[in-house]
């Protein structure tokens, strides 16, 4: 029997290539992200590369919506073998001076408390099975604080405190929980298209940039290794 990944973030970056990197290694694929068109389109593409992938549209900054998601996955595939989280917020950093209460409750639905009501609905089966992989993605502002970098940051780090108190809980009894961050611009995400526009204009240097498919097969290697938790790009 096929296995199956539930990919909550499939954007034209990293959610794009793990989709790929998994249907390549036999996964059947649940691509979960608000705009129905793109993952139309992306099902459609993995398809004719012979991966059994299935378009669910939601939003995943509406927690109180994850119970009917997750049911809609589970109509599609059943349940799945892995999941990997790491959605985008629409708004932009926020400089910690400038950074409000509201602010910064705002970016909590989407960064923690869906990905909270995620693993509720499938962890469970996981460990009744025995094995089962919780894999994220993130930047390097979830492990340091960095200038004018704050607002999503908080939000990342209390996922990452989460997720690593789950993986000493659940290791022993065969679920993987992955953890990879990310130093550098990510080719053909929607930040990368911004920080090429803004280098172009004279404005900020983002930095190095690093293709997916590499990173998602860092992803694939950690999951498949189950060894350490967590990876960083650059090491």
């Amino acid at each position: 029997m096929s296995k199956s990944i539930a990919v909550f973030g499939t954007g034209p970056g990293l959610g794009e290539a793990v989709a790929r990197r998994y249907g390549r290694g036999g996964y059947e694929v649940a691509l979960v992200a608000r705009r129905r068109q793109p993952l139309e389109s992306l099902t459609k593409d993995l398809t004719s590369e012979g991966v059994r992938a299935h378009a669910v549209p939601g939003d995943l900054s509406d927690t109180n919506a994850v119970p009917a998601l997750a049911k809609e996955i589970r109509a599609r595939l059943g349940e799945p073998d892995a999941i990997y989280y790491a959605p985008t917020p629409g708004s932009g950093f926020v400089a910690a001076v400038d950074l409000a209460p509201e602010r910064a409750e705002a970016f909590m639905p989407l960064l923690f408390y869906s990905f909270l009501a995620l693993v509720q609905e499938f962890l469970p089966r996981m460990l009744e099975q025995g094995e089962g992989a919780i894999l994220t993605a993130q930047g390097a502002s979830t492990l340091h604080g960095l200038p004018n970098m704050s607002g999503s940051g908080p939000a990342q780090a209390a996922q990452r405190n989460y997720m690593q108190s789950l993986h000493a809980e659940v290791a022993k009894r065969g679920v993987y929980v992955g953890m990879l961050y990310i130093g550098a611009v990510i080719e053909n995400s929607a930040f990368h298209a911004q920080a090429e526009q803004a280098r172009a204009a004279g404005g900020r240097d983002w930095g190095p940039s690093v293709e997916p498919a590499y990173l998602a097969d860092l992803l694939w290697d950690m999951h498949n290794s189950t060894g350490e938790p967590e990876a960083k790009y650059p090491a």
